[in-house]
């Protein structure tokens, strides 16, 4: 039986691994703010030694400037997250995800079944797929007993291919006729229609691809029964329990509070700007009208004022982190285009590209810049002026050097903490041990992705 006893030898070389991975994020990762302080101190001593613009002045200003310029953006992803968090947790999408975690029996099952679920969320769209991964991993830990942090590294392996769906910021922005951020319009005068992104090979087979392999390789690092760490079903049963509340005295304000009528008052207005704008062939999908879809549906859904301003409330407390987060990212990407920093750390890699390697290089330059620069957008706007232009040079097309900055994002992920945050703030459990799994993730992701770039392009 060699293919039996080759394949438990691979199982428990992968655990091992996975063990010696998780104990080294439960004793070595810090807090995600303190990485990115980290971050910001490791930004500022590259570009002094290898930067054009190196004088301390040119990257103090740098990262001031950084800070507020990403102020805007910072509260656009704040409200996008809680309105995403209320919208996911009203009556009828919270009762969708409950009667679909009731389906799995085992661990396993859950495990995939999560991953999936999470991941379908993802290509629909970042902000809810990043709420509904949480609330769904917390669902499954009700019912089945099996590792929670393992459960929640599947359920954000899953939600990262939101870089591959229709909610892609490099995706929207390079569709965008006229976007000040549309680096491929301004390069080559034409913009890169979404489906030309969407519909690529080099973006579906990673994703039809990891959708297989992700899945068993979690399952061959699964925690055996003496090392598992199980959710507390009590404690997520309590935390999630809808109390009702006293009823005070029927006042004008009280009847205000729950007047339905008020939340169809404000659907019905927006639900009107988005008829005229279909009808007149303007309606673009952009961060602002991501916003304004979730709050008119989480108005619909939660049906009174009142009612959706507490979940609201339920939702504010896991926007902090990123709040707190996106200053000093800000300051690393003002330093990182600045001082042209960025342009050092793309131009290594395409300096010895091919137009067959152009793609690759690009993905991995794309991976270390995402953890300097871990908003995709942002991201996008730092590297696309050096990758853009050395895809036209080279007679490389458009579509696959985004869809190369889009792959870098997604797996870098994997290993830059930011987004996790949320996620975890939601799920309610600690960093160390699921980062200890992504990175295992990370090693796979990384080797399909990069993979792909180079055998299909």
């Amino acid at each position: 039986m060699p293919s039996i006893a080759s394949s438990g030898v691979f199982s428990n070389g992968l655990r091992r691994v996975t063990k010696l991975c998780v104990l080294l994020a439960e004793r070595v990762m810090p807090d995600p703010f303190v990485i990115a302080i980290m971050l910001t101190l490791l930004t500022c001593a590259l570009a002094m030694a290898v930067a054009p613009k190196s004088s301390p002045s040119d990257i103090l200003t740098s990262w001031y400037d950084g800070v507020f310029k990403i102020a805007a953006f910072a509260f656009m992803i704040a409200l996008t997250l809680v309105s995403g968090h209320a919208l996911a947790t009203s009556k009828p999408v919270s009762g969708l995800l409950r009667r679909i975690a009731a389906i799995p029996r085992s661990a396993t099952g859950a495990m995939v079944l999560t991953f999936l679920v999470s991941l379908i969320a993802g290509l629909m769209n970042w902000a809810v797929g990043l709420v509904v991964s949480a609330i769904f991993a917390r669902e499954i830990a009700k019912r089945v007993e099996a590792d929670f942090a393992w459960l929640v590294a599947a359920a954000y392996a899953g939600w990262t291919f939101y870089v591959c769906g229709i909610s892609s910021s490099i995706a929207v922005l390079s569709a965008m006729s006229g976007s000040p951020l549309n680096v491929i319009e301004k390069v080559t005068g034409h913009v890169l229609p979404m489906p030309q992104f969407l519909l690529s090979p080099l973006n579906l087979v990673p994703v039809f691809a990891l959708a297989v392999i992700l899945p068993l390789v979690l399952h061959f690092v699964k925690p055996r029964c003496g090392e598992v760490i199980a959710a507390d079903s009590k404690k997520l049963m309590a935390e999630d329990e809808v109390r009702p509340e006293a009823e005070g005295p029927r006042t004008l304000a009280s009847r205000l509070d729950n007047a339905w009528i008020l939340n169809v008052a404000i659907v019905m207005l927006g639900c009107g700007y988005f008829g005229i704008k279909l009808v007149e062939h303007k309606l673009t999908l952009d961060l602002n009208t991501l916003v304004i879809a979730f709050l008119l549906a989480g108005m619909a859904m939660h049906w009174t004022p009142k009612s959706y301003l507490k979940a609201i409330n339920n939702a504010s407390r896991i926007a902090g982190p990123v709040l707190l987060q996106f200053p000093f990212y800000g300051g690393i990407m003002g330093i990182m285009s600045a001082t042209g920093l960025a342009d050092v750390l793309a131009g290594v890699f395409i300096k010895f590209s091919s137009a067959t390697t152009l793609p690759f290089w690009t993905f991995v330059s794309s991976t270390i810049i995402s953890l300097f620069v871990p908003s995709a957008g942002g991201h996008w706007i730092v590297q696309a002026p050096f990758v853009v232009p050395a895809a036209q040079h080279l007679g490389v097309s458009q579509s696959s050097v985004a869809i190369a900055v889009a792959l870098g994002e997604g797996v870098a992920n994997m290993i830059q903490p930011m987004w996790v945050i949320p996620l975890l703030a939601i799920a309610g459990v600690g960093m160390g041990r699921v980062m200890g799994f992504t990175l295992i993730i990370f090693t796979v992701m990384f080797a399909v992705m990069g993979g792909t770039l180079l055998i299909l392009h």
